[in-house]
């Protein structure tokens, strides 16, 4: 049976061919005693991959579990189990019925002879390429556990910084929503009522009422409608805020905004580092490493001075030169330990402090995030109210006037 085969040699060339073979497992074998060292074997076959639909329905498997099972596996590995076993295990174990089919087909692949990071590289809905990277570097400097290691602590310190940032923003969000629906309501079942009285009364009323009069008729007549076109407006809002062609000018106003573009910044330079310092830790070159990195980051201005420090380290220039050049995305403290990192030898070891300050910082300013946002909240809300009575209480005097 043919393979197609991806190998390394002593001398660091890496090599491609096909060969024969009873299974994956003996052209590793092989590969190995001509003194390559395998990357990647795969049948030679056409056919497709009987579990593709996995991938393609991707399957929910969360951020939460992925640490646990890296953790899981990285320890396995160091208590003495094989890859093969310890994924078997995790397979087993495992309460997600389509983790458990990734599982089996990643340790199917194992047993086989193939390569761990080559079939995690299958799954990339699940597994990303920070993920994958991170697991191929472990396996190629012998130190897969250490890896899994350095990939369970990125995922977990990412995935705190993007809770703690969601749950700064979940409280404005449910009250500013609690308001809208209110307001709705309002509209539909209080204003109207309250219009029959002037009609009947024949008040002439402000500007503001007849506005306030109707808004209330239009949601009254149309309460359906008008509640579909509100949720049509927030998920037309959410489609654009995902859109390609939007990215850029979001991007740009959200770094603008007071706190806000603050915590946006040192969001993304904590992420920086702590992503360049695991990968650069895990053995994967630098030039590869910047360019994961840019996947990693949200912000389209980062990736373009993320794409400028790939093309400078090309020509072999500092890898500080692009970051002073951006003091105003990333904080000048990040230049300066790069710099310093770049000329001691130990990038990595600065990068992961940069990364610990900046991911305090947001803990900090998350934490009070909702005191500065209490009082804007409160503004905004009082401010409508205050238009709302003001609209609705000034005929009353009017009637009054008239009644003295």
């Amino acid at each position: 049976m043919q393979f197609k085969y991806t190998a390394k040699s002593k001398s660091g060339e890496i090599l491609k061919g096909v060969t024969n073979g009873t299974d994956r497992f003996s052209v590793s074998v092989d590969l190995r005693k001509k003194g390559l060292i395998p990357i990647s074997v795969s049948s030679g076959s056409d056919k497709k991959d009987p579990l593709e639909f996995i991938n393609k329905l991707f399957a929910g498997v969360s951020v939460s579990e992925q640490i646990i099972l890296t953790k899981n596996l990285s320890g396995m590995i160091k208590a003495g189990l094989s890859l093969y076993r310890a994924i078997s295990v995790l397979e087993k174990q495992t309460k997600n019925k389509k983790l458990s089919e990734i599982l089996n087909k990643i340790s199917s692949d194992v047993n086989a002879g193939g390569n761990f990071s080559e079939s995690l590289e299958k799954f990339p809905k699940v597994f990303s390429t920070l993920f994958v990277s991170m697991v191929r570097a472990g396996e190629e400097s012998g130190n897969l556990a250490g890896a899994l290691t350095e990939v369970g602590l990125n995922l977990e310190k990412a995935n705190n910084l993007t809770k703690k940032v969601k749950g700064a923003l979940t409280y404005p969000g449910v009250i500013m929503s609690a308001m809208l629906l209110v307001g709705v309501l309002m509209f539909a079942f209080v204003v109207p009522t309250l219009a029959k009285t002037f009609v009947e009364l024949g008040i002439d009323l402000p500007p503001a009422t007849r506005f306030i009069i109707s808004l209330g008729n239009f949601f009254s007549n149309y309460l359906i409608f008008s509640l579909l076109g509100i949720a049509g407006l927030i998920f037309g809002v959410i489609y654009l805020f995902k859109a390609p062609f939007m990215a850029k000018y979001i991007d740009f106003v959200v770094l603008r905004i007071p706190v806000i573009g603050t915590m946006a910044k040192e969001i993304n330079s904590a992420r920086t580092a702590r992503t360049l310092s695991s990968l650069i830790v895990s053995g994967v070159p630098i030039i590869r490493a910047i360019e994961i990195t840019g996947n990693v980051v949200q912000n389209i201005y980062y990736k373009r001075v993320l794409e400028e420090a790939k093309g400078v380290v090309e020509k072999g220039m500092p890898f500080s030169d692009v970051f002073v050049q951006y003091e105003g995305l990333y904080p000048v403290m990040m230049a300066e330990m790069i710099q310093v990192g770049e000329e001691t030898g130990k990038l990595s070891d600065m990068l992961m402090e940069v990364a610990l300050f900046y991911e305090n910082e947001v803990d900090n300013k998350t934490k009070n995030l909702s005191t500065i946002i209490e009082p804007v909240l409160m503004v905004l809300i009082g401010a409508g109210v205050g238009f709302f009575a003001i609209s609705m209480v000034s005929p009353m005097y009017s009637i009054l006037d008239g009644i003295g």
